[in-house]
C-alpha cells in the first residue's frame, strides 16, 4: 500500500506521521518546498505547485500510489480528487463540486438555506457592491464581511472590532462581488472535525483555534497560531448538547451535499461559535484538515489513518471504527519575525531539546544542515499530558528552546487564558 501525501506545511507533515506508523506502507509526497519532517518520511518527493494538477496525477501514477491524501483546500479547488479519479487512484478529500462547501462562501450559505438546516446566520449575498454598502448601512446589528473565496483565514473584516461601519462598506467595494456580509456572531469559537464517507460522520475531538497574531488574542488574523484539546475531548464552554448539535448541523450538511450530487468524501470542518440564545452557530465549514487543528487531533488518533482513509472512501466509516488518546493537547506555532503583515524570510534558527512534545514542520528550509525561515509558519510543537496544563507545559518548554529570530504565543493552552474562555461563555448566558 502506498499512500500519496499532497501538501507541505504542519497539517500534512502531522499526516504523513500518522500514515508511517503503518511501517508495511509506502509514502509518496508532493509539496511546493521541502518539509525537513515529510521528506524522510517519503521514498519519493516531487517539489512542485500542489494545485499543478496534470503533474501531481503524473507522478501519482508513476510513483504507485494507491490513495490520495490531500491536506491543502487550493488543490481541491482546483479539481486534483476529480482528475486523479480520473486516473484511476481514489483520493481522501472531496471533489470540486464537494469542496465549495469552502470554497464558495455563498454557495455554503446558500446550501443551508435551501435545505433549512439550523445554525445559520442571517446574511446577504451580493454581486452589486453598492446593494452590499446599501445592506451593511441599514443592517442595525455588527456585521462580517466575507469574500465568497478562499481567504487563508485572513480575509474577513468585522464592524465594531476590525473595521468601522464605513470601512466595512469600503472593504466590500475593495472586494467587488460576490460578497458575504452577515450577522456577527457573538459567543467562544469552536472546531469540530469529522471523518466523513458521504454518508456517516466519525466525529474528532473538539479544538479551539487562535488566529489572532499576539497574546491576548490582539492583532491581525492569521492561518493559526495555536490551538488545544482537553482530556475528555470536549470544551468547557461547550455542553455535550451543544457538541450534539454542532454535528447535528454538519450531518444535515453532508446528506444535503448528497442530495445535491456533490457527496462529500474527507474531512469536514466545521468552525463554530457557541451562543448564548442559539447555541452553535456556523461561522464556516472547511473541506479539510485544519491547520494547526490536524496536530492536535492526528497526534492523539490511535487509530490507523489509512484504514480510516479507505473507510471513507469505501463508504463504511462509523465512530467504532476511530478511537483516540483520553489526554489534553496544546499546539504552539511558531513565526517568523513580522508574521503575518511582513514576515522576514532566510533567518537561521536553531532547535533545543523539544523533550516529550512532538514536533511539525511547517513552512521551514533546511540548508546546510540548518534551518531557515520562510514566510509563513515556521514549525508547531504540540505537548500531550494528563491535564490541559501538563500538556501546555511540555508544548512551552520545547517552543521556548528555539534560538532564533522567530516568535511565537506564550497563552496559548494557559490555564488564564482557559478561565477567559470560560468566564465569557458564562457572562454571555
Amino acid at each position: 500500500m502506498k499512500y500519496l501525501v499532497v501538501g507541505g506545511g504542519g497539517r500534512e507533515h502531522a499526516i504523513a506521521a500518522s500514515l508511517a506508523r503503518d511501517e508495511t506502507a509506502g509514502l509518496a509526497a508532493v509539496m511546493a518546498t521541502r518539509n525537513p519532517g515529510i521528506a524522510p518520511l517519503a521514498d519519493a518527493v516531487l517539489l512542485a505547485p500542489e494545485t499543478d494538477v496534470p503533474r501531481v496525477v503524473r507522478f501519482a501514477v508513476e510513483s504507485g500510489s494507491d490513495l490520495a491524501v490531500i491536506g491543502p483546500e487550493a488543490p481541491l479547488e482546483a479539481g486534483l480528487a476529480d482528475a486523479l479519479a480520473e486516473a484511476g487512484i481514489p483520493a481522501f478529500g472531496p471533489t470540486r463540486a464537494a469542496a465549495r462547501i469552502e470554497t464558495d462562501k455563498a454557495w455554503a450559505r446558500a446550501l443551508m438555506t435551501r435545505h433549512g438546516i439550523p445554525g445559520c446566520p442571517e446574511y446577504g449575498i451580493f454581486t452589486d457592491p453598492d446593494e452590499a454598502v446599501r445592506f451593511i448601512r441599514d443592517h442595525p446589528g455588527e456585521l462580517a464581511v466575507k469574500p465568497v473565496g478562499l481567504t487563508g483565514g485572513k480575509g474577513v473584516r468585522i464592524t465594531g472590532e476590525q473595521v468601522d461601519r464605513e470601512g466595512a462598506c469600503a472593504y466590500a467595494r475593495e472586494l467587488g462581488g460576490p460578497v458575504v456580509v452577515e450577522e456577527r456572531l457573538e459567543g467562544e469559537e469552536f472546531t469540530l472535525q469529522a471523518f466523513v464517507d458521504g454518508a456517516h460522520l466519525a466525529p474528532m475531538p473538539l479544538v479551539q483555534d487562535h488566529k489572532r497574531a499576539f497574546e491576548g488574542d490582539q492583532g491581525p488574523n492569521t492561518g493559526g497560531m495555536g490551538s488545544y484539546s482537553m482530556p475528555d475531548h470536549g470544551l468547557p464552554f461547550v455542553t455535550e448538547q451543544d457538541s450534539e448539535a454542532a454535528l447535528g448541523i454538519m450531518a444535515d450538511v453532508v446528506r444535503a451535499m448528497t442530495a445535491e450530487g456533490a457527496p462529500f468524501c474527507g474531512i469536514l470542518y466545521g468552525q463554530f461559535m457557541n451562543t448564548a440564545a442559539a447555541g452553535p452557530m456556523v461561522i464556516e465549514f472547511n473541506a479539510r484538515f485544519g491547520d494547526p487543528e490536524a496536530m492536535n487531533v492526528l497526534t492523539l488518533l490511535e487509530s490507523d489513518l489509512g484504514e480510516i482513509a479507505w473507510r471513507c472512501v469505501d463508504g463504511n466509516v462509523s465512530p467504532s471504527a476511530v478511537t483516540f488518546e483520553e489526554a489534553a493537547t496544546v499546539c504552539k506555532y511558531l513565526v517568523p519575525e513580522g508574521y503575518p503583515e511582513a514576515p522576514v524570510p532566510s533567518a537561521p534558527i536553531r532547535l533545543g531539546d523539544p523533550g516529550p512534545a512532538r514536533l511539525y514542520y511547517a513552512n521551514v528550509e533546511e540548508r546546510g544542515g540548518r534551518l531557515w525561515t520562510l514566510r509563513s509558519r515556521t514549525l508547531a510543537f504540540v505537548g500531550t499530558g494528563a491535564t490541559l496544563e501538563e500538556a501546555e507545559g511540555a508544548a512551552e518548554r520545547a517552543a521556548s528552546g528555539v534560538t532564533g529570530p522567530v516568535r511565537y504565543r506564550h497563552d496559548i493552552g494557559t490555564q488564564a487564558l482557559l478561565e477567559k474562555r470560560r468566564a465569557h461563555m458564562r457572562a454571555i448566558r
